[in-house]
């Protein structure tokens, strides 16, 4: 056994000792086991084989890793002396599960955010107290005092804004893809461990609605979400995450992607989309969101807003004479500036989205033309419903008409990106055209009907709708996306045929496209 340790340290990877040091051994009788122990300036390490192998390491100073020529290791000495073992020795060694650290800047502002409000009002109030309290003629040489030192203050605010625009101008970033100028105050890494802590609570929410992994939906997102992530490797926002899917099943019309590349896709949305290419615009648009970070992007802008808006607070709650009215006027300030920022800001991020979502899903070869004919489906959906519309100015996200008109004025760009990426030729059918076509049929037979009796109230399905595909849509999908290969090789990747396929295979089984 000595010989053993003697071998094993010599032919040590991390520092092999020389011969002189293995001189020194020495083997001590003792009554009991062996234990045999290896000591220096620096370190200590004891074994003993009968109890399964304890080891103790001590050191007084930092221990030698890696050994280089010109490095002089200090002697060695090997002696073999009994050691009583320490009490719980023959007991298992357990470590305790990692505590992971939780996301310093985000959580803290999301923790200061309410308080900060609170303590702005509470100043507010305790200086409109304070005002009120002051006798008349103290009133009066403080707004004295003011007026004869006004250009001292108007300089030393002038002052403050010049700072607070420095240290804004100092977290400018541009945007990935699109080269934009953005202010961000939160850093990726942030975002990406709070967007760990997220997943883990939506995981724990959906757990028990969540769809199984061999459904055909979740087959369906899971090779849609790889192609397009595959076709844009070449983005390190793209290739730097893994992508994983989620499916949930929810008759909502929703998908989300968080920022760490964890994608939710809802059953309700898989039920309004028609075919493969227009689900592969919408987690493009998703996944365009993670890509550009517009989550952290956002929620730097509303922490800016909000501290800037501090100072209004406060003098709402200084100047209103009674708390009500400081209320109201509280609410007032915060439903501006909902108005003015917060919502045209998330407008602006959704439609930038849809543009870096229709190239994602150009280099993956879909076909662009069915963006437009998405968002017509949807508003021509809403109308049928009935459902009631917001104007734009009252939602964080654009119209239904504004985002086709959006998409269909950049085609012409997103059919030349494709063709750069080497796709096939797209049908001679084009799908806008297909949908103007069943809305004009759809249109004379609600004519035919008549506008007055109770057939015209009811909400009709559109040929190629959503509503129409509820259970073939899924299966469509899949054997569509069974003619994408498999990633393994970039010439695949060069030659295969993409998410494009015949109208007969793209279409639900029994539904008439035009």
């Amino acid at each position: 056994m000595v010989s053993l340790c003697v071998h094993l340290l010599r032919s040590s990877r991390l520092c092999p000792l020389p011969a002189h040091l293995t001189r020194n051994l020495q083997v001590r009788k003792h009554a009991g086991p062996p234990l045999y122990r290896l000591q220096s300036g620096c370190s200590q390490v004891s074994w003993k084989p009968q109890s399964g192998s304890f080891i103790q390491i001590s050191c007084h100073r930092p221990p030698l890793l890696f050994c280089s020529n010109g490095i002089q290791t200090s002697p060695w000495r090997i002696t073999s002396t009994p050691l009583h073992p320490p009490a719980g020795a023959g007991q298992p060694f357990h470590t305790s599960a990692p505590v992971r650290a939780l996301p310093a800047a985000p959580l803290i502002w999301m923790l200061i955010k309410p308080v900060q409000k609170i303590a702005a009002m509470i100043l507010g109030r305790s200086i409109r107290k304070w005002w009120v309290a002051l006798p008349a003629n103290r009133r009066q040489l403080l707004l004295q005092w003011v007026r004869q030192r006004r250009w001292h203050l108007a300089a030393g605010a002038g002052v403050a804004m010049v700072m607070v625009a420095l240290l804004l101008l100092t977290h400018l970033d541009e945007s990935p893809v699109t080269g934009r100028t953005r202010l961000l105050v939160f850093s990726r890494e942030n975002y990406m461990e709070l967007a760990a802590l997220t997943s883990e609570g939506y995981m724990e929410e959906f757990a028990e609605v969540l769809v199984p992994v061999t459904d055909p939906r979740h087959q369906v997102v899971e090779r849609v979400v790889q192609h397009l992530a595959e076709r844009n490797k070449d983005i390190p926002e793209v290739s730097d995450v893994t992508w994983s899917v989620h499916v949930v099943h929810s008759p909502h019309q929703n998908a989300f992607v968080l920022p760490n590349g964890e994608v939710f896709m809802f059953t309700g949305m898989l039920e309004a989309v028609a075919d493969v290419h227009q689900l592969t615009i919408v987690l493009g648009h998703e996944m365009a969101h993670a890509v550009l970070g517009h989550s952290a992007e956002q929620a730097s802008l509303s922490h800016v807003v909000d501290l800037l808006s501090l100072v209004l607070l406060t003098a709402i709650w200084a100047v209103c004479p009674r708390d009500s009215l400081a209320l109201l006027g509280q609410w007032v300030q915060h439903k501006l500036s909902e108005l003015i920022f917060s919502r045209p800001y998330s407008r602006k991020l959704e439609a930038e989205a849809d543009q870096v979502g229709l190239q994602l899903a150009a280099k993956a070869c879909a076909d662009v033309r069915a963006g437009p004919v998405f968002w017509q489906q949807m508003e021509l959906r809403d109308q049928l419903t009935g459902e009631p519309a917001l104007p734009e100015w009252l939602s964080t996200h654009p119209s239904h008409r504004n985002r086709f008109t959006q998409l269909d004025r950049l085609i012409p760009q997103a059919l030349e990106l494709r063709d750069s990426c080497v796709c096939p030729g797209l049908p001679a059918t084009d799908p806008r055209a297909v949908f103007l076509k069943s809305v004009s049929v759809l249109l004379e037979n609600t004519k035919d009907q008549g506008t007055g009796g109770q057939e015209a109230r009811k909400p009709h399905h559109l040929p190629h709708s959503p509503a129409s595909l509820p259970t073939g849509l899924p299966a469509a999908l899949l054997a569509t996306t069974a003619l994408l290969p498999s990633p393994k090789t970039e010439q695949e990747n060069k030659n295969f045929v993409p998410l494009v396929a015949s109208e007969s295979a793209v279409a639900a089984p029994g539904v008439n496209p035009h």
